[in-house]
């Protein structure tokens, strides 16, 4: 039983989450003239631009799109299959621990996974920029390839680009995936809840600081490598363990973390789960 001198804190620390809560549930409004280079980062920005241009448009009756998950599930004669796409415009395109080919490979697949999906087959379109070198692009091919065969995934279709010297950086990559969903969980961000237990798999970052230390802007030298990889055995492992348990999975970025807690700390409360 909570001490007297608790209550005022815990009415104060109520009406603090009922103000996210409200604040959460209103749309963003985009009020940008411009794209800037912030609307492609994966913060604040891009969640205004998607919250308050791409889901009032694509998807105004809130039939999915608006959760953000991951990765989007639609049922085809009676099985659930998740589908996700992403683009990658990563300089340099070879850093420590792997290369754009490789981290779109398994970019895809873990969104998937993190969907509770079990990723089966891919789509790899390809911009070139004129004047790549094909040893370049070979060692790229090569390096989707190679992701593919250990991540379990068929690349069944793609599609290929060439556009002007100085219209794009070496080569842009765009994945699309799709995967058959596991029924063990229901993975959603909207499945958090108050008093959730938050586990992190390794270090936050390393990705992002190999990819900065490779462009030598910083004028700094670390070893350190980018720990792109696919996850798939990890979420089936952890399905097998956790089961309905398991409430949500993210393939995390720093915003994505603050994002995940924000939204535990607007949930009712519920038992502990992984």
């Amino acid at each position: 039983m909570a001490a007297p001198s608790d209550a005022p804190s815990s009415g104060r620390e109520q009406r603090i989450l009922e103000i996210i809560e409200t604040t959460r549930a209103k749309r963003p409004k985009l009020k940008d003239e411009r794209v800037t280079m912030a609307h492609g980062a994966g913060g604040k920005a891009t969640q205004t631009l998607i919250e308050g241009l791409f889901v009032p448009a694509f998807d105004p009756a809130g039939a999915g799109l608006a959760e953000l998950g991951d990765a989007g599930v639609v049922t085809v004669e009676g099985s659930p299959i998740a589908i996700t796409t992403d683009s990658f415009v990563v300089s340099p395109i070879r850093f420590p621990g792997g290369s754009i080919g490789e981290l779109a490979v398994n970019g895809t697949v873990n969104d998937l996974a993190v969907a509770g999906a079990r990723p089966t087959a891919i789509s790899v379109a390809l911009i070139l920029e004129e004047g790549l070198q094909f040893d370049v692009l070979r060692r790229e091919v090569e390096a989707i390839a190679e992701a593919a065969a250990a991540a379990g995934v068929e690349i069944v279709s793609g599609d290929t680009k060439v556009v002007e010297r100085g219209h794009a950086d070496q080569l842009y990559i765009t994945t699309t995936g799709v995967g058959v969903v596991d029924r063990r969980a229901s993975l959603s961000p909207a499945a958090i809840r108050a008093g959730d237990q938050v586990l992190v798999s390794g270090p936050i970052g390393e990705h992002g600081t190999a990819i900065m230390l490779a462009r030598e802007d910083l004028g700094l030298e670390a070893e350190v490598a980018s720990d792109t990889r696919p996850l798939w055995p990890a979420v089936e492992a952890m399905l097998g363990e956790a089961g309905p348990h398991l409430r949500c999975l993210r393939d995390i970025t720093p915003d994505r973390v603050l994002d995940t807690v924000r939204s535990s700390l607007t949930r009712a409360p519920a038992r502990p789960s992984a």
